[in-house]
């Protein structure tokens, strides 16, 4: 049929253990997602297990011990966080190597995960849209209803032309 298969994996932080890294991007994946989920004044809250800076340090080894396989993360807004905040987040992915950008809104999931702070205005994802892509990401998928996986094939394709 002539398609190429495209592998994106999607890991957690692994501890900052090397020796996992090392194990999952010698399967040569096409993409490697690590969701950043927030800003790093909302991490402690939002993701306990977690650890913003670890987080970063996740995408930038990644991105220096394979050069060649992309680098992926996602956020979420509507729990808290200020547009300048987000905007210093996205400069915070880009200087780690990340290259392409999932951002949606936050949905809580249950009654015992964090309320909704605020619904997103679907302007503001696109100026969050503009700025990722100023910053120099190849691709940026962000709006209320965008997922880790959202559109994956078409973000992808994204990147890949402007690469």
């Amino acid at each position: 049929c002539g398609a190429r298969l495209v592998i994106e994996v999607l890991v957690p932080d692994f501890n900052a253990r090397e020796d996992c890294l090392k194990t999952v991007l010698g399967a040569r994946p096409d993409v490697f997602n690590h969701n950043t989920e927030t800003i790093e004044r909302l991490h402690p809250p939002v993701r306990p297990q977690g650890n913003y800076r670890r987080s970063l340090d996740v995408l930038r080894r990644a991105k220096r011990l394979a050069p060649s396989i992309t680098p992926k993360s996602g956020l979420m807004v509507g729990l808290g966080e200020r547009v300048d905040e987000v905007k210093e987040t996205l400069r915070d992915l880009r200087a780690a190597g990340c290259e392409i950008l999932t951002l949606g809104q936050y949905l809580r999931p249950s009654a015992e995960h964090l309320p909704v702070a605020e619904y997103v205005h679907p302007d503001i994802f696109k100026e969050y849209e503009r700025h990722a892509l100023a910053l120099g990401f190849k691709a940026a998928a962000c709006g209320p209803f965008v997922r880790s996986s959202y559109q994956a094939e078409e973000v992808l394709a994204g990147a890949q032309f402007r690469s």
